[in-house]
């Protein structure tokens, strides 16, 4: 209670002031952008990574640098030691580990508008999402209704660029009629998956990593697995429409919902499209008001 007691809080505001640069109203101003600045461009970094395998990483590093600290003061020199270098061989590792995330943050700053930056959410994305639902859910009902094969992938925030790429490239509005073609028997993209990037088709005829999970039911085929394997990888969602049942089945997360009516798709698409989206939007425009 001593120490509390002789605290100058004179001298600790004036060696913060001094640290910081502050001389005059207008230099307050400047720390204070300077400060906000930097916290908004912390915070938007977070949200870019945050649902992607690079966020295991970060806080792997962030563990690692802690643990280093903590064995520093403890005085244990070995397990110091070891931390300490494996900090040095992460700094130059980041660069190639955070690669696809990097080019990602950067292509996304480069084709964002400033508002779209600040997470206002476009009215025009809502009603492109809400139409591209109807199309898909449209197209399920009549490939369930005909036994007709399909898988279809919706990207999230982890983009599946290389799967893309295994397919043929396609850049086509998504339209039931288009989809029903598409997954037609005997047709060239008729076999692999349907990629849906930004409420358009990026590609057609994808090849999907198969699930390793050796619980799965032996009713279940390969689309089944392959829309549980690009689940578990990524946060991107996968449609299947059975050939033998006819059943429609919803992937997200590596985990399976199957026996989906049409109304139980459409709820599940705008749940996890349009009504997270809004909620994240809505949590982002808060935060910036009151940041």
């Amino acid at each position: 209670m001593d120490f509390i007691y002789n605290i100058n809080l004179k001298d600790l505001f004036d060696n913060f002031a001094g640290y910081v640069g502050i001389t005059g109203p207008l230099s307050v101003i400047r720390a204070i952008v300077d400060i906000g600045l930097v916290a908004f461009i912390i915070y938007r970094i977070i949200v870019l990574v945050r649902d992607t395998r690079a966020w295991q990483l970060i806080k792997g590093i962030v563990f690692i640098l802690i643990a280093a600290e903590v064995s520093k003061q403890l005085k244990l020199n070995t397990i110091a030691y070891i931390l300490s270098n494996t900090i040095s061989i992460l700094a130059l590792a980041m660069v190639v580990v955070f690669q696809p995330e990097l080019r990602r943050v950067l292509e996304q700053i480069g084709r964002s508008r400033f508002r779209d930056l600040l997470g206002f959410e476009d009215e025009s994305e809502k009603v492109k999402t809400t139409a591209m639902i109807e199309e898909i859910v449209k197209a399920c009902m009549d490939l369930s209704k005909t036994f007709t094969g399909a898988l279809i992938v919706i990207e999230g925030k982890t983009k599946i660029g290389d799967i893309i790429k295994t397919g043929v490239q396609l850049e086509a509005n998504v339209t039931s009629e288009l989809l029903v073609n598409i997954f037609t028997p005997n047709t060239p993209l008729h076999d692999g998956a349907v990629v849906i990037r930004d409420n358009s088709i990026k590609a057609a005829a994808c090849f999907l990593p198969l699930t390793d999970n050796p619980n799965l039911s032996k009713e279940l085929g390969s689309r089944h697995r392959a829309a549980l394997g690009i689940t578990e990888v990524s946060d991107a969602i996968a449609i299947v429409v059975s050939e033998e049942s006819g059943k429609i089945s919803y992937a997200l997360n590596g985990g399976l919902t199957r026996n989906l009516t049409t109304d139980t798709l459409r709820k599940a698409l705008n749940k996890n499209l349009l009504e997270k989206s809004s909620v994240n939007k809505r949590l982002t425009l808060w935060k910036v008001k009151n940041g």
